[in-house]
């Protein structure tokens, strides 16, 4: 029988605001029936999700219709080097919709999930860890409140983010927002914060619970290096995006200085910013947004590369639809270098427009046994609720410097 070709390449988003919106490529070939489904979610804050649907519509699309879907590897590459300036976030998120909807089809016609396809399973499930927030004005309590809540439900690991940037930035301090919007931040008083509300959770709460904090590479290189030491006594699972790419090499001069397990990843697309720290040890964790780097085919080579350095991964999972959360789950079951599985709960709209997705029970995550990702997509759902915020913003200090973009 034939191989299928490629008949269309359609781009599906559903809004629903920062971590719920979904950017998702549907594959559609030339025999009945036959399609796949991948993810091509830009991150948030600030995603260029009308930028990635151009890429699939008015680049690949042209480029692949009519090829057929049984060399993923070759089309991937035919993708990637169309253009010549590479790594671009945009372009990779839009190779990885296509790409992973290819994986969707031959699992459909396999009639096998895609884990199959690449060697089985290496573990039955995925340990999942879970964002816990905490207030401004008594953050140790806060924190181990909510913290234990999450712990009841069975989850044993849990991670905070600095200067709320997932949540209320605009009452961090009291203080009223830039006229433009931008949050003002105070970097001294939020390390103090942060480090005596983790003091507070290893006092109050069960020694095997585990802890991690995002930095957002908020902060400076000389903050970074001490906050990493800072740390070091609360025995973290690790320290997300203390600094960002281009402040690269003073991870060597962290590495030096204390043992807090280093994570990093979301803001990293190009192999070559990444490899060197995996080389030589200076990382931990990869945390790579799958779709950034241009989906589950290039996850996987990365994956197997760290492992070579005895270096683990916990792929970045919000935003993430819940057919890319599928491809991370994949990667964490086939992979032996697994560390942890990022999870936030979908609203109930999320839900509805993508059945199937992973189920979460005792603090696992567990795949589904459906062929491909085993996941559909209520188009006509996603189409009421389009993605419609994406105005760019800014954090800045207290006296009005830029210190990060959020778009």
């Amino acid at each position: 029988m034939p191989a299928p070709r490629i008949k269309d390449l359609r781009v599906i988003q559903l809004g629903g605001g920062g971590v719920n919106d979904s950017t998702v490529v549907k594959v559609v070939t030339d025999q009945d029936g036959l399609y796949g489904y991948g993810c091509a979610t830009d991150t948030f804050p600030g995603g260029r999700t009308r930028l990635v649907a151009a890429a699939v519509e008015q680049y690949l699309k042209p480029l692949l219709v009519g090829r057929t879907t049984d060399r993923i590897e070759q089309i991937w590459q035919i993708s990637y080097m169309s253009s010549y300036y590479k790594n671009d976030t945009i372009l990779n998120c839009a190779i990885a919709g296509v790409c992973d909807a290819l994986w969707d089809i031959k699992g459909r016609q396999a009639g096998m999930p895609v884990y199959q396809l690449v060697g089985g399973k290496c573990r039955d499930a995925a340990d999942i860890y879970l964002h816990v927030n905490m207030g401004a004005q008594d953050p140790g309590r806060q924190l181990v409140e909510n913290s234990m809540k999450l712990v009841d439900q069975g989850c044993r690991n849990l991670l905070v983010a600095m200067f709320l940037r997932d949540g209320a930035g605009d009452t961090l301090y009291g203080q009223p927002k830039f006229d433009d919007g931008s949050v003002p931040f105070d970097r001294d008083k939020e390390t103090r914060k942060i480090l005596r509300a983790f003091e507070t959770f290893r006092k109050e709460m069960p020694a095997h619970i585990g802890l991690a904090v995002d930095v957002h590479s908020l902060l400076d290189t000389v903050r970074a290096v001490q906050f990493a030491k800072d740390v070091e006594p609360f025995r973290l699972f690790y320290c997300e995006d203390l600094l960002p790419p281009e402040e690269s090499d003073h991870y060597r001069i962290i590495r030096q200085h204390c043992t807090t397990p280093l994570a990093l990843g979301e803001l990293w697309n190009n192999a070559h910013e990444w490899q060197p720290l995996v080389q030589e040890r200076q990382i931990d964790y990869l945390r790579h947004h799958i779709s950034h780097v241009g989906g589950f085919t290039a996850a996987r080579k990365i994956a197997a590369y760290a492992e070579n350095y005895q270096v683990r991964f916990a792929w970045h999972g919000a935003p993430n639809s819940p057919v890319g959360r599928m491809a991370n789950l994949t990667l964490d079951l086939t992979c032996e270098n697994f560390g942890f599985h990022e999870h936030i709960d979908y609203p109930s709209l999320v839900q509805d427009v993508f059945p199937g997705y992973a189920q979460i029970k005792d603090g696992y995550a567990w795949i589904s046994e459906k062929p491909g990702w085993g996941i559909e997509v209520d188009e006509a759902l996603a189409a009421k609720h389009p993605i419609t915020d994406e105005r760019p913003n800014e954090f800045r200090t207290r006296d009005g410097s830029v210190i990060q973009g959020t778009g």
